[in-house]
Formats: C-alpha cells, sequence, structure tokens
C-alpha cells in the first residue's frame, strides 16, 4: 500500500513538472508578453503544491 501511495505521488509531481514547464511556441516564435501577463503562470505551481500538501495530509 505505501508503495502504491509514493509511485502516485512520484506520479503527480511529474505530471505537475511537465505541465509547468511546457511551452507551446518557441520565445523567438512568440511576441513579447505584456506586463500583466506573467500573473497566471502562478497559478499551476500553486495547485501542484496544493496537492501535494493534501496528498501528504492523507497520507
Amino acid at each position: 500500500m505505501e508503495a502504491i501511495k509514493l509511485k502516485l505521488f512520484l506520479v503527480m509531481l511529474l505530471v505537475a513538472f511537465a505541465a509547468t514547464t511546457a511551452q507551446p511556441a518557441a520565445p523567438s516564435e512568440a511576441p513579447a508578453p505584456a506586463p500583466a501577463s506573467d500573473a497566471p503562470l502562478f497559478y499551476p505551481t500553486f495547485f501542484a503544491s496544493l496537492s501535494a500538501l493534501v496528498f501528504a495530509f492523507f497520507l
């Protein structure tokens, strides 16, 4: 049971890491971002951290 929880936790971390590092366009092809457009980048990190904390709470 403990091994399954650890594997699930590692998979969740890998998925969260892949989702936050994925870039749909190369920087040379993308236009310059607006100053206010960097705010939504913190939402995936927040939800990944929250899901890890909730998962650890229920271990």
